[in-house]
């Protein structure tokens, strides 16, 4: 495996689901052990890490606001809350993994982390703390994946490396589709285009006008992030 990756600052979008224990409960210690591990080891080889996690292991806004009973910008805003709790539990598990880590919340929550400043978290990223950015965008309608693209471009970085449950960008859903074809680099437009569902698509025309690298991979691979941005995991490159 190469011992660098060729970015210097990377933002690490991990869905909420990916925390989930395989017993359904909300949180899986030694899955967040892994990545915990997993950063610091791509951390060791020289790049910068920030951290958007989504709160989907918890509850999904835009999923119970079609029930009825609750709005979506209220539901948007429990799915907020539930993303501070996921980054919590990652600074958490990076601590005891020996990484310095900071959650900056766009929602404010003084008592139980740092409020997101642009400038700030550039200082933490400078002096190779990660940064665990919880909240999402602060705003109800925009998604998790639309937020990492933000931050991403706000905070310098070089790519958005989406860690996932299949190792790249599907014409269609491999696990109902066996004829999906598995692109190894698309471009922002094409993936609009096409309509394919890794991200938004409001996501990824942020990413297109930003001129950002979207590297989608396998959250379950062995040290899926590492792995990913060396290049020696199966991924696929969306570029302007």
């Amino acid at each position: 495996m190469p011992e660098t990756t060729p970015y210097r600052r990377v933002l690490v979008k991990l869905s909420g689901e990916a925390l989930a224990a395989p017993d359904g409960f909300w949180l899986h210690p030694p899955m967040l052990a892994a990545l915990a591990e997993d950063i610091a080891a791509t951390i060791s080889h020289g790049t910068q890490i920030a951290v958007v996690v989504g709160g989907g292991n918890l509850i999904r806004g835009a999923r119970i606001s079609q029930a009825g009973w609750i709005d979506r910008a209220t539901g948007d805003s429990l799915g907020m809350m539930a993303t501070v709790m996921n980054s919590l539990a990652i600074e958490t598990a990076l601590n005891a993994a020996g990484v310095q880590a900071r959650t900056m919340s766009a929602v404010s929550m003084p008592t139980i982390c740092e409020t997101y400043a642009r400038q700030p978290a550039l200082h933490h990223l400078d002096k190779g703390q990660v940064v665990v950015l919880a909240g999402g965008t602060g705003n109800p309608y925009f998604t998790t994946d639309t937020a990492a693209v933000l931050r991403a471009a706000e905070l310098r970085c070089d790519a958005v490396l989406k860690a996932t449950q299949v190792d790249g960008v599907y014409s269609a859903d491999p696990k109902r589709d066996p004829e999906a074809i598995r692109y190894d680099r698309i471009t922002h437009d094409e993936a609009i285009a096409r309509d394919l569902k890794v991200m938004d698509t409001a996501a990824f025309a942020l990413a297109r006008e930003s001129r950002l690298t979207i590297v989608v991979g396998s959250v379950h691979a062995p040290s899926s992030i590492n792995a990913i941005l060396t290049g020696a995991s199966v991924s696929t490159r969306v570029v302007p």
